[in-house]
């Protein structure tokens, strides 16, 4: 498959699951934002969409614009290469998203393009090679043309209009006043017609493939919950070394999603959760409540432990009203990186698992590294609304500085994936002005793949066989590093109303639901807990009127 070529092979003892199969994809209630970003994989659109989207994803200029991409092969080859690469850099976790959906729809797509450009392939070999000299000066002059309008089919000016039409008349003219006869003259002359039968059979064999192409494209985005067909990814047999690569690849990219170290990036936030717009802290004085006898010891880690069952308990309530869905509550270990790192480092060693760090480390790091260096313990309570659109967590720390014990809970929201993402296909129109009623005008229906696209795909095609030489030819898409399917595509959430009012809401009862927990550790551990108390009032009224801040900028 092309894409792959270059890979390197992923080693046997990355195997993360049983079994050769493709995983299942697409799980419940995060359908909207995978097929979201699926849907880039099937787009015609040009890739400065892309590039508005996240000015830090970089597009490599073509030497030649007949072979530049578009945003479904440049999306689908840099997201393959970048997510299934044997050599690649660690993944950022992709919240209320299923990359490995998204992948697979990247290879579904692919094999598309790839069905599509072996047809392309045995039309230049007939229609090209045999008819060489007629196929380069074709292809000059749409390479001419596209020099002189751009890749985005704009118009060519009086200039371009004029050296096209003399091209065409000293064609005409070469064909008419040949100064050969016999063989060699029909060959001449079939070399300039040939092309173009070439070219008609092409457009027949591009509209095919752009029609399924945007059929996958309205399914994902209409909601029918389409499946990725990548019969490629499951070996037939034990020899079967690409398969095998691909489902190693699905493996690797399905446990590193389920790690539970994540990355403090500066203002960007936690990379993958967002940035903080909201932090408030309980912080109060140890103190016996019986001035006669000590606290009974205890640690962060009980204090912890018991917000974390209490936590548990947040989708009941007292009235039958709906209320809080079932939220994810994990212990996170987060990791300083600088704000403009470029990639991060998996951890490795016998607190590490797989990509998770063991439960024993988990409680040390809670326990012991609280000031300083090195990484953090948070307790993470993450709801994932609005069919994946928004990611909302809060954190919750525990630390013990002399006989000061810290409670923080910070807010981390994750806003809708970019609505490029969300826009259906449309039909290819044209404004034109009536024939007799001239200063009206109407809407007549354009080709869906135009004569310069079926060129380009034309051209495309046999050298889609040699990924990095189209690379080089065409240019490539850049990901934005440290990349996360989700995070780096991920608008803002306080431009939509019901969004942001759901992160105002879920801080009031996590908060009191973890002074709650603490105060009883406090009171069963014989403290003083009145100063507690009457902190924990005072913020339960403060972050009634929270709203969203720069936390992470200090610039609220």
């Amino acid at each position: 498959m092309a894409g792959f070529d270059d890979f390197e092979g992923i080693e046997a003892a990355s195997d993360f699951s049983p079994g050769a199969q493709v995983p299942l994809s697409g799980a419940g209630g995060q359908t909207a934002a995978t097929h979201a970003l699926a849907s880039a994989a099937y787009r015609d659109s040009p890739m400065t969409g892309l590039i508005e989207a996240n000015d830090a994803a970089k597009v490599k200029k073509p030497k030649l614009s007949l072979f530049e991409p578009n945003l479904g092969e440049a999306f689908s080859r840099a997201v393959q290469v970048r997510l299934l690469g044997g050599a690649r850099k660690a993944l950022i976790q992709s919240f209320g998203t299923e990359p490995q959906t998204v992948v697979e729809h990247c290879l579904a797509a692919t094999r598309i393009r790839k069905d599509r450009d072996t047809r392309l392939t045995v039309i230049m070999a007939i229609f090209g090679v045999l008819f060489l000299p007629g196929t380069l000066l074709w292809l000059l002059a749409f390479q001419l043309r596209r020099a002189l309008a751009g890749s985005q089919n704009k118009r060519v000016g009086a200039f371009g209009v004029a050296a096209m039409v003399a091209l065409g008349g000293l064609a005409i003219l070469f064909m008419l006043k040949l100064p050969f006869t016999g063989l060699l003259a029909v060959y001449l002359r079939a070399m300039f017609i040939a092309p173009i039968v070439g070219w008609l059979w092409a457009k027949q064999v591009s509209e095919r493939s752009a029609k399924l192409l945007r059929a996958q494209w309205e399914q994902l985005l209409g909601g029918g919950g389409v499946g990725a067909k990548i019969p490629e990814a499951v070996p037939q047999d034990p020899g079967d070394a690409g398969a095998e690569r691909i489902r190693l690849g699905l493996a690797k990219l399905t446990a590193e999603q389920a790690s539970n170290l994540v990355y403090y990036a500066g203002p960007k936030g936690i990379l993958g959760m967002g940035t903080r717009w909201g932090s408030w802290q309980l912080a109060e004085e140890l103190v016996p409540k019986d001035p006669d006898a000590d606290i009974n010891p205890f640690r962060s880690w009980d204090v912890v432990r018991a917000i974390h069952d209490q936590l548990r308990m947040l989708e009941r309530g007292p009235l039958h009203t709906g209320g809080f869905p079932k939220p994810s509550i994990r212990h996170w270990i987060v990791s300083p990186i600088g704000e403009g790192a470029k990639e991060v480092t998996r951890p490795e060693g016998q607190e590490v698992e797989g990509f998770r760090i063991k439960d024993f480390e988990i409680q040390r790091i809670c326990n012991e590294q609280q000031f300083g260096s090195g990484n953090r313990h948070y307790l993470g309570v993450q709801f994932v609304l609005w069919d994946g659109q928004l990611v909302i967590t809060l954190l919750i720390t525990v630390t013990v500085l002399h006989h000061t014990l810290r409670i923080e809970v910070t807010g981390h929201a994750l806003g809708p994936v970019h609505p490029l993402f969300t826009t259906k296909p449309k039909a290819k129109t044209k404004e034109v002005s009536k024939s007799v009623k001239f200063w009206e005008t109407k809407e007549v229906s354009q080709p869906l793949v135009e004569a310069p696209e079926v060129v380009r795909l034309a051209a495309r095609a046999p050298f889609t066989w040699f990924p990095p030489v189209l690379d080089f030819l065409g240019g490539k898409l850049t990901l934005p590093e440290p990349f996360g399917l989700r995070h780096a595509w991920a608008d803002k959430p306080w431009r939509h109303r019901f969004m942001a009012d759901d992160a105002l809401r879920a801080a009031t009862p996590v908060l009191r639901v973890v002074h709650a927990a603490a105060l009883r550790v406090l009171d069963e551990n014989g403290c003083n807990t009145a100063q507690f108390g009457a902190r924990s009032l005072i913020l339960s009224g403060l972050v009634q009127g929270a709203e969203p801040t720069k936390a992470d900028a200090y610039d609220a």
